[in-house]
């Protein structure tokens, strides 16, 4: 039975571990896979058992012990908690390689999003498609679709304006791949994606490793 998602409050390191637990029952579906237990779907997505059970009591009572986990029961609850049963439109702002890339990307829809709008400034993209999906100026962007979710992949100069007008025609929801921080409302909810930084948190679990074990030295001065 699943809970009330109002009035259930879930941890923020739960909520990103869903869409870990999404992919790998989907893909146990696809193997036409019917029951999983814990341990095997814990196996999947490199969790203990333990902490996944935590985790999916949070949602709600879902399996049956000794049996597991009806798989499309799982799926169809996790896909409810991440708002995803019900494809949701995506616009685009900001036509360079990345954004280009990010529209020409084929796996969204499998996740329940599909690029419906996509912007620029750039008066020799204006105009053109891709994807199948003209660019529009990001001064004539419409309001938002019911459940929209607005990506920002312009240089950093350009995010805050482009967030401006994505608040401004409506949008709530955004995700932020320029490496710089946007200011919007508290009610607007900003999901921030830097990949220098994330290469820099790597960097530095790399670093503790070395410090930890120093690569061997040859040199005479080390003697």
């Amino acid at each position: 039975m699943a809970k009330d998602m109002s009035n259930t409050k879930v941890p923020p390191t739960t909520i990103a571990r869903l869409p870990i637990y999404l992919r790998c029952l989907q893909d146990a579906r696809g193997r036409r896979v019917d029951l999983i237990s814990s341990f095997e779907l814990a196996e999947l997505t490199g969790r203990n058992a333990a902490q996944l059970r935590k985790d999916l009591s949070y949602l709600g009572e879902f399996g049956t012990r000794g049996v597991g986990y009806e798989v499309d029961e799982l799926i169809s609850q996790i896909s409810k908690w991440l708002g995803t049963s019900t494809v949701r439109p995506v616009a685009v702002v900001g036509m360079g390689r990345l954004g280009q890339a990010l529209c020409n990307y084929q796996g969204f829809l499998d996740k329940g999003f599909t690029i419906t709008r996509v912007y620029d400034v750039d008066p020799d993209k204006v105009g053109k498609s891709i994807a199948g999906v003209e660019i529009v100026h990001i001064d004539k962007i419409e309001k938002v679709e019911p459940g929209g979710i607005g990506v920002i992949a312009t240089p950093a100069a350009g995010a805050q304006e482009a967030a401006e007008k994505l608040v401004a025609a409506g949008f709530n929801a955004i995700l932020n791949f320029a490496p710089v921080n946007i200011e919007t409302g508290p009610d607007i909810c900003v999901r921030h994606v830097d990949f220098a930084s994330e290469l820099q948190i790597i960097g530095f679990h790399l670093a503790q490793k070395e410090e930890r074990f120093p690569a061997p030295c040859y040199d005479d001065c080390c003697d």
